[in-house]
């Protein structure tokens, strides 16, 4: 079983967080801000990783810290539970229909963390009282800390939260895909050798 056990505390967030990849999509989750405990029980269930977060952090003057600190230390967690990353797939990708949004996510356990986010908010969004702009935050902290590339792309939608929903379910395929042990595979699948 490929996991990891990850403690985070300053002065504006403490986080324990375990995770494995090898699950079945379970999870207890709790960050004090509903919504990103939503997103992230549908990349567990989607993803089929199992998952325990347990976040308190400064939410009365933001959301910001902990969205991004969780970001942080979930990225940490799938970089040490691959562990030396022999025989994953390593690449993934999923597109997923939401009523009317549609999110496709591509990503590569390269080791070179990159961002791309081509998702049309409006600026001002909100679902209840989260900033969605804090996504982009939450997957940059994500991709920084793990070492993935990532492509986020909603080429159309109207529903905040469905264009949401749609991003977190197709990363947790997309992560799901890439994790994935192929028997063919001997070592790590780069010509350099090593990722």
């Amino acid at each position: 079983m490929r996991k990891a056990k990850i403690k985070r505390k300053t002065k504006e967030t403490d986080i324990a967080f375990e995770l494995n990849l090898d699950g079945k999509g379970s999870y207890s989750i709790d960050t004090s801000i509903p919504f990103l405990d939503h997103m992230l029980s549908l990349m567990c269930k989607h993803g089929l990783m199992d998952m325990k977060l347990k976040a308190k952090g400064d939410i009365d003057i933001d959301f910001h810290h902990t969205v991004e600190d969780v970001g942080i230390v979930m990225g940490k967690g799938i970089k040490d539970a691959l562990k030396d990353m022999k025989g994953i797939k390593r690449y993934g990708s999923a597109t997923v229909p939401m009523d009317e949004a549609l999110a496709s996510v591509s990503l590569d356990i390269s080791g070179r963390p990159y961002l791309v986010y081509k998702v049309a908010l409006n600026r001002r969004s909100k679902i209840k009282n989260f900033d969605a702009d804090l996504i982009e935050d939450f997957l940059q902290a994500l991709v920084s800390n793990s070492g993935i590339t990532l492509h986020v792309n909603v080429p159309y939608g109207r529903n905040t939260h469905h264009i949401i929903e749609a991003v977190f379910k197709a990363l947790g395929r997309a992560l799901k895909e890439a994790v994935e042990i192929d028997p063919r595979v001997k070592g790590v699948p780069s010509t350099k050798g090593k990722l």
